[in-house]
């Protein structure tokens, strides 16, 4: 990973990844979404009603994933001392909040529906609300930090401890009696309670937004880049 610790060798690979990762992912999200809303058959009991899962499972997943990749940049930038690290989590967080604010609604939009009820503090939907407050945390911890010229120690570390929501999320329908329906797709044993009509398009509308969510989070760290290459130069130029 060091390889890329030098900004202008990132930014040489991000610059043309960026719109391949956005275009592509688009495109896949258009074409399962077509397929999910208007081909795929309707679910047996809950009717026209279980097509939000197309929007619902890949935000629950890239809400989780989003974290996991600020967990993972803020290990870096403790150990190693990655330069990017801090930059790539900061990047991260914002799309990753809007993922789990997603998840949340459209949740509580089918949840209105299959149970009669928008919210029920169970164990999936109040871990998925406390990984949100996480994320606003987060954003305004590293926000300040920055601000004050800070290296970012104290949101790094913030975003480890925040890591182990992740393992209570998943394992919450296992642990609790939730209202929540338990897992449907198990990718260790390769197994899927989901009919194929329903499940490809699922996995293609979560492989687009995936590719979209490293589109969006590329673009910010290049954006975040510039705006340090900025600030450097302004104070160059004051300092003279």
């Amino acid at each position: 990973m060091h390889v890329y610790a030098n900004p202008a060798r990132f930014l040489k690979i991000a610059r043309p990844l960026t719109p391949v990762l956005g275009w592509s992912g688009a495109a896949l999200i258009a074409g399962a979404l077509y397929v999910g809303l208007f081909v795929a058959p309707p679910e047996r009991f809950q009717g026209e009603t279980v097509r939000i899962i197309y929007l619902h499972v890949p935000a629950a997943w890239l809400g989780m994933a989003g974290w996991g990749a600020i967990a993972l940049a803020s290990l870096m930038q403790l150990v190693w001392r990655h330069p990017l690290a801090a930059v790539a989590a900061r990047s991260a967080a914002l799309p990753g909040a809007v993922f789990t604010a997603i998840c949340l609604i459209t949740g509580s939009l089918w949840g209105s529906r299959a149970w009669g009820t928008f919210w029920e503090w169970d164990g999936r939907m109040t871990s998925m609300l406390v990984l949100l407050f996480l994320y606003c945390g987060y954003i305004a911890l590293a926000g300040a930090e920055k601000e004050k010229g800070g290296e970012g120690r104290l949101a790094a570390i913030f975003g480890l401890v925040g890591a182990v929501n992740l393992p209570i999320i998943h394992y919450s329908v296992l642990w609790w009696n939730t209202l929540h329906q338990g897992q449907s797709i198990d990718f260790l044993r390769g197994t899927s309670r989901i009919d194929a009509s329903m499940l490809w398009p699922l996995l293609v509308s979560a492989l687009g937004f995936s590719l979209l969510f490293g589109a969006i989070v590329l673009m910010r760290m290049r954006a975040e880049l510039a705006r340090n290459k900025v600030e450097a130069r302004l104070k160059r130029m004051a300092s003279a």
